[in-house]
């Protein structure tokens, strides 16, 4: 029978509101986002209709948000009908910069292009795309 009152008093004690925080919570999450380095004035651009024959100049530029100077290490082009050119120096926090591609609109009809870009700050590249049909 005491066996029994200590079994039935140790249940109510552990389903017991008192003991519900016992363990402390954290007001931080665990996991915590990273602030992206640079920011993108466009990540996707689209171009439009364009002339066939007729190299098109595509610029994308950017902030450097960090608080560390940033330089792009590669450009990459999805294809070899688009070349790229970059700001070859490094970008100083606040400042901005660009990558350009330039899409030989060899062909007609609907095209999607991307350019990876690899910096300083990550070595995952960015991807980039422009899109557009060639009349």
């Amino acid at each position: 029978m005491k066996n029994l009152k200590i079994t039935a008093l140790l249940a109510v004690m552990a389903f017991s509101p008192f003991y519900a925080n016992v363990l402390p919570v954290a007001p931080n999450p665990i996991v915590k986002t990273v602030k992206a380095a640079i920011t993108w004035k466009s990540e996707s651009i689209d171009v439009g209709n364009i002339p066939q024959g007729k190299p098109k100049l595509i610029r994308f530029e950017f902030t450097n948000t960090s608080s560390k100077p940033i330089i792009i290490e590669n450009v990459a082009p999805s294809c070899g009908c688009t070349t790229a050119d970059y700001t070859k120096t490094p970008i100083q926090p606040g400042k901005k910069g660009f990558v350009e591609a330039s899409y030989n609109a060899a062909s007609a009809g609907a095209f999607m292009k991307t350019v990876n870009v690899t910096t300083s700050d990550s070595k995952t590249p960015k991807t980039l795309s422009f899109k557009g049909v060639v009349k």
